[in-house]
């Protein structure tokens, strides 16, 4: 099974200028989450499923608490919170920074990580 969440909007400190340093800027997260719901289709329980409410909400306050220089770090940084529940056996992080660039909507950075067999997870290269 797949869960995403979209477009979650978030505010941060993020970026290497000065002025990035001082204000909060607008940030744009996506997630893609996929675990084994073989188990949940059976039960219709919690438990066996990722509770993404709850994976949102860590998100949201690890990012708007954050203070990271690079938006590779930041995405890095949000798919280890994902990648914690051990239900899930991959993931794929994307982040945008509107108004990063002139004459763009944005820059984004994406990385997806995989979970090994010995449950730990990696970083996956595209």
């Amino acid at each position: 099974m797949v869960i995403r969440i979209k477009n979650l909007r978030l505010r941060t400190i993020i970026g290497i200028n000065d002025w990035e340093r001082n204000e909060i800027q607008d940030v744009v997260l996506n997630v893609e989450i996929v675990f084994d719901g073989n188990r949940v289709v059976e039960t219709g329980h919690l438990v066996d499923t990722v509770d993404y409410k709850k994976m949102k909400k860590r998100i949201i306050k690890q990012v708007e608490n954050s203070k990271f220089y690079l938006l590779d770090k930041l995405a890095g940084h949000v798919l280890n919170i994902v990648m914690e529940d051990e239900k899930v056996v991959r993931a794929t992080v994307e982040i945008d920074k509107p108004q990063a660039l002139r004459f763009a909507d944005s820059v984004s950075i994406c990385c997806s990580g995989r979970r090994k067999e010995d449950g730990s997870w990696q970083l996956v290269v595209e």
